[in-house]
Protein backbone atom coordinates (compact mmCIF):
# COMPACT_ATOMS: atom_id res chain seq x y z
CA UNK A 1 0.00 0.00 0.00
CA UNK A 2 1.54 3.45 -1.04
CA UNK A 3 0.91 6.48 1.08
CA UNK A 4 2.01 9.87 -0.29
CA UNK A 5 2.70 12.26 1.80
CA UNK A 6 3.70 15.47 0.67
CA UNK A 7 2.79 16.86 -2.78
CA UNK A 8 5.04 19.95 -2.42
CA UNK A 9 8.40 17.33 -3.36
CA UNK A 10 6.87 16.16 -6.72
CA UNK A 11 9.25 18.34 -8.54
CA UNK A 12 10.33 15.84 -11.45
CA UNK A 13 13.81 18.13 -11.49
CA UNK A 14 14.09 17.46 -7.53
CA UNK A 15 16.92 14.72 -6.59
CA UNK A 16 14.97 11.70 -5.61
CA UNK A 17 16.25 9.00 -2.87
CA UNK A 18 14.80 5.67 -2.29
CA UNK A 19 15.28 4.36 1.06
CA UNK A 20 14.22 0.48 1.44
CA UNK A 21 14.52 -1.29 4.83
CA UNK A 22 16.35 -4.70 4.32
CA UNK A 23 14.98 -7.52 6.66
CA UNK A 24 11.27 -8.46 5.78
CA UNK A 25 11.14 -6.02 3.27
CA UNK A 26 13.56 -6.98 0.74
CA UNK A 27 14.09 -10.62 2.00
CA UNK A 28 11.42 -13.47 3.12
CA UNK A 29 12.81 -13.52 6.76
CA UNK A 30 15.14 -11.99 9.63
CA UNK A 31 18.99 -11.95 8.22
CA UNK A 32 20.04 -11.68 11.92
CA UNK A 33 19.38 -15.33 12.64
CA UNK A 34 19.79 -17.00 9.13
CA UNK A 35 23.53 -15.45 8.98
CA UNK A 36 24.29 -16.93 11.92
CA UNK A 37 22.96 -20.42 11.74
CA UNK A 38 24.63 -20.23 8.39
CA UNK A 39 27.99 -19.23 10.05
CA UNK A 40 27.74 -22.03 12.89
CA UNK A 41 25.45 -24.64 11.76
CA UNK A 42 22.24 -25.82 13.59
CA UNK A 43 23.89 -27.47 17.38
CA UNK A 44 26.05 -24.20 18.27
CA UNK A 45 23.30 -21.70 16.93
CA UNK A 46 20.27 -23.37 19.12
CA UNK A 47 23.15 -23.65 22.08
CA UNK A 48 23.21 -20.08 21.80
CA UNK A 49 20.36 -18.84 22.09
CA UNK A 50 18.87 -21.43 24.53
CA UNK A 51 21.27 -19.83 26.78
CA UNK A 52 20.04 -16.81 26.01
CA UNK A 53 16.46 -17.58 26.94
CA UNK A 54 16.22 -15.37 29.74
CA UNK A 55 16.97 -12.57 27.61
CA UNK A 56 15.16 -13.16 24.61
CA UNK A 57 11.83 -13.01 27.27
CA UNK A 58 12.88 -9.85 28.42
CA UNK A 59 12.93 -8.46 25.17
CA UNK A 60 9.67 -10.26 24.22
CA UNK A 61 8.06 -8.45 27.30
CA UNK A 62 9.48 -5.02 26.47
CA UNK A 63 12.21 -5.30 29.80
CA UNK A 64 14.97 -4.93 27.80
CA UNK A 65 16.29 -3.12 24.71
CA UNK A 66 16.00 -5.32 21.33
CA UNK A 67 19.39 -3.91 20.27
CA UNK A 68 20.62 -4.85 23.52
CA UNK A 69 20.06 -8.51 23.41
CA UNK A 70 21.32 -8.32 19.44
CA UNK A 71 24.33 -7.07 20.62
CA UNK A 72 25.05 -9.62 23.53
CA UNK A 73 23.75 -12.44 21.56
CA UNK A 74 26.14 -10.96 18.01
CA UNK A 75 29.05 -10.93 20.79
CA UNK A 76 28.44 -14.66 22.32
CA UNK A 77 28.92 -15.88 18.83
CA UNK A 78 31.23 -13.26 17.01
CA UNK A 79 33.74 -11.74 19.74
CA UNK A 80 37.26 -12.52 18.58
CA UNK A 81 36.36 -13.50 15.15
CA UNK A 82 39.05 -11.46 12.68
CA UNK A 83 37.09 -9.07 10.61
CA UNK A 84 38.27 -11.17 7.19
CA UNK A 85 36.89 -14.14 8.30
CA UNK A 86 33.61 -12.52 9.31
CA UNK A 87 33.89 -10.80 5.81
CA UNK A 88 33.87 -13.66 4.22
CA UNK A 89 31.15 -15.33 6.16
CA UNK A 90 29.29 -12.15 4.91
CA UNK A 91 30.35 -12.81 1.08
CA UNK A 92 29.84 -16.55 1.50
CA UNK A 93 25.98 -15.95 3.08
CA UNK A 94 25.32 -13.77 0.18
CA UNK A 95 26.35 -15.70 -2.77
CA UNK A 96 24.31 -19.08 -1.49
CA UNK A 97 20.81 -17.01 -0.25
CA UNK A 98 19.98 -14.95 -2.87
CA UNK A 99 16.68 -16.76 -2.39
CA UNK A 100 16.09 -14.80 0.55
CA UNK A 101 15.49 -11.53 -1.68
CA UNK A 102 12.29 -10.85 -2.79
CA UNK A 103 11.93 -10.47 -6.73
CA UNK A 104 9.52 -7.43 -6.94
CA UNK A 105 12.21 -5.82 -4.40
CA UNK A 106 14.89 -6.46 -6.41
CA UNK A 107 13.14 -5.10 -9.45
CA UNK A 108 12.30 -1.67 -7.84
CA UNK A 109 15.37 -1.26 -6.65
CA UNK A 110 17.21 -2.05 -10.24
CA UNK A 111 13.82 0.52 -12.00
CA UNK A 112 14.65 3.41 -9.34
CA UNK A 113 18.54 3.18 -10.26
CA UNK A 114 17.39 3.13 -13.90
CA UNK A 115 15.47 5.98 -13.50
CA UNK A 116 18.28 8.15 -11.42
CA UNK A 117 17.10 7.70 -8.41
CA UNK A 118 19.75 6.89 -5.31
CA UNK A 119 18.72 4.13 -3.28
CA UNK A 120 20.01 3.14 0.25
CA UNK A 121 19.07 0.27 2.35
CA UNK A 122 18.42 0.95 5.69
CA UNK A 123 18.83 -1.80 8.39
CA UNK A 124 19.36 -3.33 11.58
CA UNK A 125 20.89 -6.18 10.45
CA UNK A 126 24.75 -5.73 9.76
CA UNK A 127 26.37 -3.66 7.52
CA UNK A 128 28.76 -6.02 6.26
CA UNK A 129 26.34 -9.05 5.35
CA UNK A 130 23.56 -6.97 3.94
CA UNK A 131 26.18 -4.57 1.59
CA UNK A 132 27.35 -8.07 -0.92
CA UNK A 133 23.17 -8.83 -1.57
CA UNK A 134 23.30 -5.51 -3.41
CA UNK A 135 27.16 -4.14 -4.26
CA UNK A 136 26.22 -1.22 -5.96
CA UNK A 137 23.62 0.39 -3.37
CA UNK A 138 24.55 2.54 -0.19
CA UNK A 139 24.12 0.43 2.89
CA UNK A 140 23.40 2.20 6.37
CA UNK A 141 23.01 -0.58 8.58
CA UNK A 142 24.28 -1.54 11.90
CA UNK A 143 28.12 -1.20 12.67
CA UNK A 144 30.54 -3.42 14.13
CA UNK A 145 33.53 -2.38 16.15
CA UNK A 146 36.57 -3.78 15.23
CA UNK A 147 40.18 -3.62 16.85
CA UNK A 148 43.66 -4.78 15.85
CA UNK A 149 41.41 -6.77 13.20
CA UNK A 150 39.26 -8.41 15.22
CA UNK A 151 35.59 -7.90 15.93
CA UNK A 152 34.86 -6.89 19.92
CA UNK A 153 31.21 -8.28 19.59
CA UNK A 154 30.09 -4.26 20.58
CA UNK A 155 28.20 -2.33 18.24
CA UNK A 156 30.27 0.96 17.04
CA UNK A 157 27.16 2.69 15.88
CA UNK A 158 23.38 2.70 17.74
CA UNK A 159 21.34 -0.40 16.52
CA UNK A 160 19.65 0.75 12.84
CA UNK A 161 15.84 0.43 13.93
CA UNK A 162 13.14 3.25 14.51
CA UNK A 163 14.39 6.81 14.51
CA UNK A 164 17.82 5.91 14.07
CA UNK A 165 17.21 5.02 10.39
CA UNK A 166 15.83 8.69 9.95
CA UNK A 167 18.77 9.60 11.95
CA UNK A 168 21.49 7.93 9.59
CA UNK A 169 19.71 8.94 6.46
CA UNK A 170 20.31 12.56 7.46
CA UNK A 171 23.67 11.78 8.26
CA UNK A 172 24.36 11.28 4.29
CA UNK A 173 21.52 13.26 3.22
CA UNK A 174 20.93 16.24 5.37
CA UNK A 175 19.20 18.42 3.52
CA UNK A 176 15.65 17.34 3.36
CA UNK A 177 13.81 19.96 1.33
CA UNK A 178 16.39 18.79 -1.26
CA UNK A 179 14.93 15.52 -2.30
CA UNK A 180 11.77 13.67 -2.86
CA UNK A 181 11.97 10.91 -0.42
CA UNK A 182 10.14 7.43 -1.20
CA UNK A 183 10.61 4.40 1.53
CA UNK A 184 9.61 1.07 1.89
CA UNK A 185 8.98 -0.86 5.21
CA UNK A 186 7.66 -4.02 6.48
CA UNK A 187 8.10 -3.34 10.68
CA UNK A 188 7.31 -0.90 13.62
CA UNK A 189 11.29 -0.44 12.78
CA UNK A 190 10.50 1.33 9.82
CA UNK A 191 7.52 3.22 11.04
CA UNK A 192 9.34 6.66 11.39
CA UNK A 193 11.25 6.29 8.48
CA UNK A 194 7.98 5.76 6.43
CA UNK A 195 6.62 8.63 8.58
CA UNK A 196 9.67 11.11 7.48
CA UNK A 197 8.93 10.28 3.74
CA UNK A 198 7.39 12.22 0.91
CA UNK A 199 5.82 8.27 -0.36
CA UNK A 200 6.15 5.42 2.06
CA UNK A 201 5.05 1.86 1.21
CA UNK A 202 4.04 -0.61 3.39
CA UNK A 203 5.64 -4.67 3.19
CA UNK A 204 5.18 -3.44 -0.86
CA UNK A 205 6.98 -6.20 -2.11
CA UNK A 206 4.68 -9.30 -1.29
CA UNK A 207 2.33 -11.07 -3.64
Amino acid sequence: MAVTLSDSKSDARMKKIVACDFDGTLTTRDTFVAFIRDVFGDRKFWWGFLRHTLLLVKMFLGLCPGGEVKERIFAYFFKGMSLNEFDSHCQQFAASHHSLLRPLGIAAITQAQQEGAEVVIISASIDNWVQPFFPSVKVLGTQVEVRDGRLTGRFLSSNCFGQEKVNRLLTVYPQRSDYHLTAYGDSKGDRELLAFADESYYKPFRR
